[in-house]
């Protein structure tokens, strides 16, 4: 037998703790990588959310005035110089009174004379009915002539069609002196005017423009961008600039065909249902229409991703706890959200928080909200129990 040292002997000890120690390290390291590879099978925790179709509301806020629904514009029927003008801006007129007149001294002159010319028309009526009557007897007694009573009819009724036209000249004469009085055909307000006393003035020269009392207008200079939008009912509400308590709705009644050559906005007339008293006219008001679009989804932002170039989400599928990914098309960026106007469906289920580490395959568990203040609870897609994930 070989003698050995105590230095040996603790060597083969200390050799031999060693060997254990390390198959006990191993142990414990196979055993943390089987634990860790049958934690990824539990699926990753994420935040899911169901897609939803819905309409986006916005509104679109213009400045505008009151204006009359409808002008009238008054006009001389004849030329002249102007005598008076019996109103101005601001008055208002009723139906059928006098706002204006012409100097009447050549109207009155024609008048005398289709007097006197009637007056001679009728006194030559007279002797050709009594020649003709003279004719007529001798005719009948044989004591003259064919030509002579041919002659005696033709003249009288040659007097008779004098004496009509100098009873038409009459009229129009008194016609013409009616009308170097301008008289208002409504009632309303005058909103403008383009005559002094002495002014000289064309048939059919508007003078003055009066606004009708029966209807009110607020009238926008609006983009050509905002006439593709539409709404709903149409329903504009408008509102007084000065006293923003002052308000009353009304809907589109006229869009001008043409853009404005300076400002190339079109013009849009809005019809106002009862407008109150307050919205005098030129008043400044505040338009206010909402507008929804067609049916779209809204995403939350936390849930955009991107692939390649294109931007995408990641869809979850229900059957199998397994993540996709989806390309969509963006409609536009909104604070917190995003609007898609391609590439979802009604009933989609993303994922709206935890995409970072994501991958194509990969199992997750959906996170469900609880109930106000209280803390997310997980569902495992196997048992279907839930439980608070550890913090």
């Amino acid at each position: 037998m070989i003698p050995t040292s105590n230095h040996q002997v603790r060597g083969h000890r200390f050799r031999g703790l060693s060997i254990g120690m390390a198959s006990a390290l191993m142990l414990l390291s196979l055993g943390a990588c089987q634990q860790e590879a049958a934690a990824p099978a539990e699926g990753r925790p994420v935040s899911v959310v169901k897609v939803e179709a819905g309409k986006l509301s916005s509104d679109i806020t213009l400045s505008g005035e009151i204006q009359a629904e409808k002008n009238v514009g008054l006009a001389f029927r004849i030329g002249g110089r102007v005598a008076e003008r019996l109103v101005n801006v601001g008055d208002r007129v009723s139906a059928g009174q006098v706002v204006a007149r012409l100097d009447p001294t050549l109207e009155r002159n024609q008048l005398m004379a289709a007097k006197a010319a009637l007056q001679a028309a009728r006194g030559e009526v007279n002797t050709t009915r009594n020649t003709f009557e003279r004719q007529d007897r001798l005719m009948a007694q044989g004591f003259t002539t064919r030509p002579r009573f041919d002659q005696a009819l033709k003249a009288q009724e040659a007097a008779q069609a004098q004496l009509e036209n100098a009873e038409a000249q009459l009229d129009l004469a008194q016609d013409r002196l009616g009308f170097t009085e301008l008289r208002s055909g409504i009632e309303g307000i005058v909103t403008a005017r383009t005559i002094e006393p002495g002014e000289v003035v064309q048939p059919g020269q508007v003078v003055l423009q009066v606004a009708r009392e029966d209807g009110r207008d607020a009238v926008f200079n609006v983009p050509a961008r905002l006439l593709e939008t539409q709404a709903d009912d149409g329903t504009v509400f408008v509102t007084l600039a000065d006293a923003p308590t002052v308000t009353t709705t009304g809907r589109v009644r006229e869009v001008s065909p043409q853009a404005d050559p300076v400002t190339r906005t079109f013009t849009v007339k809005v019809g106002l249902d009862n407008p109150p008293e307050a919205m005098q006219l030129g008043a400044t008001v505040v338009g206010r229409l909402e507008l929804s679009t067609a049916a779209i989804i809204a995403i939350p932002a936390s849930a955009l991703t991107q692939q390649g170039q294109s931007p995408a989400v990641w869809i979850v599928d229900p059957a199998t706890s397994t993540v996709s990914m989806r390309t969509i098309d963006v409609l536009r960026f909104d604070p917190g959200q995003v609007i898609v106007s391609q590439g979802l469906e009604p009933g989609d289920i993303i994922v709206s928080g935890g995409i970072q580490a994501l991958h194509p395959g990969q199992r997750v568990r959906q996170l469900t909200p609880m109930p106000a203040g209280g803390r997310t609870a997980t569902t495992d897609p196997q048992s279907g129990k839930r439980g608070v994930p550890p913090t």
